[in-house]
């Protein structure tokens, strides 16, 4: 960064910066130890106010809120404690939190009710997961009078056992009620942890399911 915007553009200006410093630090260490501090905390500073983008200070109202969040929050960590890899953590955190919660909301269950209104199926769309199975699951009506419920999830993808849980509770409801439940459309992979973690077709589940 400091190269490119002294006028270095060609792979030179980085060999001769990785080579000084190490000669700097082995070969002339006892001429460096010479400069006053704050000599070189005025060179930092100005370092600093060279490489700092302020034109991003202008962007934070266009930018997404988020963005500008885990921008400010990991700046402030790093200023506060002094440890680079601690502001990292926090705004990777962050940044996952927000993702999750985009992700949640693109959760689509459409509904569509046979002729005789006895079969009623569900269509689940976009991605299951921990952050989206309370929308699921208040996508389901278990009141409701039906011999068959078909859950169509061909167009969604479930990827942990929070997921795996709401699709147990949603079938559950509704075979509490002596519905017939169908799961259709499961891809390998959901499948694959479906299989291996679901409870519904268990009748122990069902039993003490009923029992709560």
């Amino acid at each position: 960064m400091i190269n490119v915007k002294s006028g270095g553009r060609g792979r030179l200006s980085s060999f001769v910066a990785g080579v000084f410093l190490p000669i700097l630090v082995v070969g002339l260490g006892d001429w460096v130890r010479g400069i006053p501090m704050p000599a070189l905390v005025a060179i930092m500073i100005m370092v600093s106010v060279g490489t700092f983008s302020w034109s991003s200070l202008k962007a934070l109202r266009t930018h997404p809120t988020s963005s500008s969040i885990v921008m400010i929050a990991t700046v402030a960590t790093v200023v506060w404690t002094h440890n680079l890899a601690i502001g990292v953590l926090v705004g990777v955190l962050l940044s996952g939190a927000f993702f999750a919660a985009r992700i949640a909301q693109l959760l689509r269950v459409t509904l569509t009710l046979s002729p005789d209104r006895r079969e009623r199926t569900y269509v689940v769309e976009d991605q299951l997961f921990y952050a989206s199975v309370e929308d699921f699951l208040r996508a389901f009506d278990s009141r409701e009078a039906l011999e068959r419920v078909t859950i169509d999830v061909s167009r969604a993808h479930i990827w942990d056992i929070s997921s795996v849980a709401a699709l147990d509770t949603a079938v559950l409801n509704f075979g509490r009620d002596e519905a017939e439940v169908r799961i259709v459309g499961l891809n390998e992979a959901s499948g694959t942890i479906v299989d291996r973690l679901c409870q519904h077709d268990k009748p122990v589940a069902l039993e003490k399911f009923m029992t709560q």
